[in-house]
């Protein structure tokens, strides 16, 4: 029975999704985040970040790379494993002024029934439920440059999006993102990053047989219809530092501000104009090499027990090693979640791979 509930979900629920022009969470799987290093600090590096993954957080970042080239790869399942979250990265620099990245990013739902033909002529038959995939895909193109005024960076992405929910329905979409990344001399970092500052559109494509569209009608659901979708900008601001305890031993801190124009939402700070949501992350490293990360964010206001309004908030922890040209980080996000089932496991894989010198 649960396995049906999705695909009511993926069948019937789409058309009050995209009923609207703007709806609050266009696009939100590029919101989740890349990197187990990030996750473990709850998402706070937007001012810090400097390798493979700035292509997603702030591309300004990729100039911080100094290996010739960087790969990420990166899987975490996500609500007990019914859907899965991929993410691969690429990142190289043209000169000293400039860099590249490329990033792949794709969530999906597998296995999901198909119950449209489950009854025909007043008859039931399992023969008949087949199965489909729903699946959420991006490619990122990044791009950076230094600026002319001393420590500050630019960066730019160019975005493309293939949404598709089995043979009933695709999109495609496009958007731009642009950032700045600035470092002081005494280590202070700062960065924003502008999401789909021309605001990104999805053209979204319904495809359903004659038979299926009787099964909407018969369940009092409307039919979805080709339409456009459009997600509004959103900004990030970030601010750090790195802090050398002694020669074996750092600490870099950073907090970051998530501002979303497209409505009220359930943040610390809500209006229907803007909303501000906060998040604090914490890395301690001995010897470059050992990593301990911790974080907090996505407050909320929820309704407890006793039907009153409380603050939550997400803890998040990782821990990462450096071995070499090679990066291995773990995060465990919503640890303090009392359902062990809502836990996400993130594991992600960084390679460095530079030219040898020749003597």
């Amino acid at each position: 029975m649960k396995k049906y509930i999705w695909v009511a979900i993926a069948l019937f629920g789409i058309s009050d999704v995209f009923s609207q022009s703007t709806p609050k969470y266009s696009n939100e799987f590029l919101n989740i985040g890349v990197g187990a290093a990030a996750f473990g600090m709850s998402n706070a590096v937007v001012a810090s970040v400097n390798d493979v993954h700035a292509g997603y957080w702030n591309p300004s970042g990729l100039l911080n790379i100094t290996d010739n080239i960087q790969l990420s790869f990166m899987h975490s399942p996500y609500l007990a494993g019914i859907a899965n979250y991929d993410y691969g990265a690429f990142s190289t620099k043209i000169d000293n002024e400039r860099a590249i990245g490329i990033s792949f990013i794709r969530l999906s739902v597998d296995g999901i029934p198909n119950t449209m033909d489950l009854i025909r002529n007043g008859q039931i038959d399992y023969n008949r439920v087949t199965s489909f995939s729903a699946s959420d895909i991006a490619f990122i193109f990044s791009y950076a440059q230094k600026s002319k005024i001393e420590g500050l960076n630019t960066g730019f992405n160019a975005k493309i999006i293939h949404r598709k929910a089995g043979q009933f329905t695709t999109a495609w979409g496009f958007g731009i993102d642009a950032s700045l990344q600035y470092k002081t001399s005494n280590n202070w970092q700062f960065g924003l990053m502008a999401r789909d500052i021309t605001s990104t559109f999805n053209s979204w494509k319904f495809n359903f047989s004659n038979a299926e569209k009787d099964v909407f009608i018969k369940t009092n659901n409307e039919i979805p219809k080709n339409s456009l979708e459009i997600t509004l900008p959103q900004f990030l601001l970030g601010a750090g530092k790195l802090f050398e305890l002694n020669k074996n031993m750092g600490i870099r801190s950073e907090v970051n501000g998530l501002i979303n124009t497209d409505g009220r939402r359930n943040v610390l700070i809500s209006s229907k104009i803007l909303n501000f949501d906060p998040a604090l992350g914490v890395e301690f490293d001995y010897k470059k090499t050992v990593y301990l990360r911790l974080g907090v964010g996505k407050f909320q206001r929820e309704l407890n027990i006793n039907n009153k309004k409380e603050l939550t908030m997400q803890p998040n922890a990782g821990i990462g090693i450096n071995l070499g040209n090679i990066n291995i980080d773990y995060a465990l996000s919503d640890i303090g979640n009392i359902s062990s089932s809502l836990y996400s496991n993130i594991f992600s894989v960084k390679f460095k791979v530079n030219k040898k010198s020749s003597k």
